[in-house]
């Protein structure tokens, strides 16, 4: 199921209520979920979609992909010049951030791409910042009051985005090309293992089918 990555961003964008024409910033830009997240802002009709990240190997990868709607930033671990690099990528400013870092992502990660949001912008939470414990988010009480802006915790999906999702795919709006996907039968199942622990990363499924 090559789709089963997109949902989980998918639901975190229509919690959001993301609209065609908007920019959006995808947290986390560069993990499994966060590639997947591009591709699918792009498929809602995001007008621009700015995807910050530590490895330029992959921002680069996501650039080749999907063309000049999205705008890579490499970021450098300092939150106030990473939040700034972050505001300049977009054309008109951010309307919708979708963070979806790792439980291993330090809080500031977050907070710097949280903050890039525009006043009155949607925020979505789905990644495992905090997991592992350390500092807390911690965003300023007078920021989110006076620019007015949503914050929400998102957790998977609705049921009923895997139809949309599906109609999405169907309708040519989201390919699934991008996917490289390696299949193994139940008998293969620890093979499966061995080449998920070695082949992991953006745009990269291992499948077992019954």
């Amino acid at each position: 199921m090559r789709w089963g990555t997109l949902l989980v961003p998918y639901g975190g964008f229509l919690a959001a209520n993301l609209r065609p024409g908007e920019t959006v910033l995808v947290s986390g830009a560069t993990g499994n979920f966060g590639s997947a997240a591009v591709a699918v802002a792009l498929a809602m009709g995001a007008a621009c979609v700015v995807a910050p990240g530590r490895k330029e190997t992959a921002l680069d990868d996501l650039g080749r992909r999907f063309g000049r709607r999205v705008r890579a930033v490499k970021l450098g671990g300092n939150e106030d010049s990473d939040r700034e690099r972050m505001k300049q990528a977009a054309p008109d400013g951010i309307d919708c951030v979708l963070d979806i870092l790792p439980p291993s992502a330090p809080a500031s990660a977050a907070r710097a791409a949280i903050m890039t949001v525009r006043p009155y912008g949607r925020v979505a939470l789905m990644g495992g910042v905090g997991m592992l414990g350390g500092a807390g988010l911690e965003l300023p009480y007078p920021w989110i009051m006076r620019n007015c802006i949503t914050i929400q915790g998102v957790w998977m999906y609705p049921p009923e985005a895997a139809a949309s999702l599906i109609a999405l795919i169907r309708s040519g709006l989201l390919p699934l090309e991008h996917f490289e996907t390696t299949s193994f039968d139940l008998d293969h199942a620890n093979e499966a293992v061995t080449h998920a622990a070695a082949n992991g990363g953006p745009f990269k499924m291992t499948v077992i089918l019954p």
